[in-house]
């Protein structure tokens, strides 16, 4: 990618100007995830996300009932490939067979496919004849005894699989018309708003610790005083595990509601979001 195609690039993702983004680039080396921070210290971008992940096509599957249900990611280098029957043959297969191994990876490979070949051979053979690199990438099984699973398929290719899966498990005695319509929107609102957890408290030290950093880099270039600057952080630190955390986020139907709020207002004895599981291609 040349310069200028990764001048464009930045402007997309985080608004700045093209002088900026240029001077940030230079400064990075290059290096379009150390530019996205370059340009949030400087107070320019509110961006964080990842830029330079390596480009990924494929599809994700998903495959169970609603008591277990699995959710396998499977990637190759092109979207031609991704609508290649023998490619989507051979997900569907292995969806299933992830789903009987509990997304256990090592066994996944060496379970028999119809063919009498493990899939680790089949994979083999997949790539050969094909000729693209083949990887089955993220794997999840969620299976709660005392749970309901929901799923939602985003941009599908072909019958179980898409780009973009999700599967939300809700602890609940009753099976009434209203716990699977919230199911079905929960779900929705997973794929949309890609939460990092279900509650702040759960979200990955290492995100938060890099998250405190930018924001702390940030408020040192502002030339505001110290006390203010703690105040600043403290709100912005919030406002992010707000944002990050499904429990508290904007409800995508009614913004103007958390989610919290909503399952509140549901009044379904015992209902709980229990966990989920979200997978997107190129993520």
């Amino acid at each position: 990618m040349s310069d200028v195609e990764k001048v464009k690039k930045l402007r997309v993702a985080t608004g700045a100007g093209f002088k900026d983004c240029n001077l940030a680039i230079k400064e990075a080396n290059g290096d379009l995830d150390k530019a996205v921070e370059i340009l949030r210290v400087k107070g320019i971008s509110k961006a964080s996300k990842k830029m330079s992940r390596e480009a990924k096509e494929g599809v994700v599957a998903i495959s169970g009932d609603e008591k277990k249900t699995s959710i396998i990611e499977v990637n190759c280098e092109t979207d031609f490939v991704a609508k290649n029957d023998d490619f989507i043959d051979f997900v569907k297969e292995l969806s299933e067979l992830n789903n009987q191994n509990d997304s256990n990876l090592e066994s996944l490979k060496k379970a028999k496919m119809k063919n009498g070949s493990s899939v680790e051979d089949n994979l083999v053979a997949l790539i050969a004849k094909i000729g693209e690199k083949i990887t089955i990438g993220q794997t999840k099984t969620i299976s709660n005894s005392s749970s309901t699973n929901y799923q939602y398929l985003h941009t599908v290719v072909k019958d179980n699989l898409a780009k973009l899966a999700v599967i939300v498990s809700l602890e609940t005695n009753e099976n009434s018309e209203t716990v699977k319509t919230f199911g079905k929107q929960l779900s929705m609102h997973i794929a949309a708003s890609n939460p990092l957890a279900l509650e702040s408290t759960l979200i990955d030290k290492a995100i938060i610790d890099k998250e405190q950093e930018l924001i702390t880099e940030e408020l040192k270039n502002s030339g505001k005083p110290e006390d203010i600057a703690k105040k600043i952080s403290l709100g912005k630190m919030n406002k992010f595990k707000e944002e990050n955390a499904l429990m508290t986020q904007a409800w995508v139907m009614e913004p103007k509601k958390k989610v919290q709020d909503v399952l509140k207002e549901l009044a379904v004895n015992g209902l709980k979001i229990k966990e989920f599981s979200r997978i997107k291609i190129g993520e």
